[in-house]
């Protein structure tokens, strides 16, 4: 009788390899996109040799890697949570010169990636992490991580308004001139918030971002921030792949 052949795994499980975009992502060195960028420009060496195909695959614990010349290791896992004030742009460099987060956290932002965007007018709970795979974990719509928003809209809303809306809708109070909702959603698309009263014919006015997921601002003032306990991350964010705890 023919022997029949033996599930094994397939070599690149088995030696541990990934493609090189992913394991500068897993290190914390850079995002996902951040180190495909990085990988084209050819500011990556794989031990000495220049690469420029960021699906070339590597086994991070054996090789050595540089980014702009610089060993890339392991950072330490950092989240932190920031009121972001309102008039500050959710990126690292702004071509227009307008003050950015990491503008307004200075140092304590080295080496950290925002977890998702808040629009320039929006203020609120910022996340941000050295942790790429938590980050994606939150972003991901699959997940469904909640956010509570605080707006302001112009006009007065009613009931046929709300019931056309996406999320969950709590009016705290209406008039003629302005309404005042709580707005939670589980999906952070860009302007989502915006774009949602714009369609029934109310401009945002005001729009704050209160609680992310298990986390919400506390007492912290626009500008301020505070570093997170991996325990805390743990509770805020249950079933999310935490880099540190794996």
């Amino acid at each position: 009788m023919k022997k029949m052949p033996q599930n094994r795994p397939s070599p690149r499980r088995k030696a541990g390899l990934v493609p090189l975009g992913r394991a500068l992502s897993k290190l914390g060195v850079l995002s996902r996109a951040q180190a495909i960028t990085a990988v084209l420009d050819g500011r990556v060496r794989v031990n000495g040799q220049v690469e420029r195909n960021p699906a070339a695959l590597v086994a991070p614990e054996h090789t050595r890697l540089l980014v702009d010349g610089k060993p890339a290791v392991a950072t330490v896992w950092r989240t932190v949570l920031f009121h972001k004030p309102r008039g500050v742009v959710t990126t690292r460099i702004d071509p227009e010169g307008r003050r950015t987060i990491y503008d307004v956290l200075g140092e304590a932002g080295q080496g950290l990636i925002a977890v998702g965007r808040l629009d320039m007018a929006t203020s609120g709970l910022l996340l941000l992490t050295t942790d790429t795979h938590l980050a994606d974990w939150i972003t991901d719509p699959a997940h469904a991580v909640p956010r509570l928003y605080v707006v302001t809209v112009r006009g007065r809303i009613v009931e046929t308004d709300i019931a056309s809306l996406t999320g969950r809708v709590t009016v705290r109070k209406t008039s003629a001139r302005e309404s005042h909702l709580l707005v939670e959603l589980t999906e952070g698309k860009n302007r989502q918030v915006r774009r949602m009263f714009e369609s029934i014919g109310h401009e945002v006015t005001t729009l704050k971002r209160v609680k992310l997921g298990g986390l919400d601002l506390g007492r912290l003032e626009p500008g301020q921030h505070r570093e997170l306990t991996l325990q805390e991350t743990v509770h805020a964010f249950p079933g999310a792949p935490l880099r540190a705890v794996q």
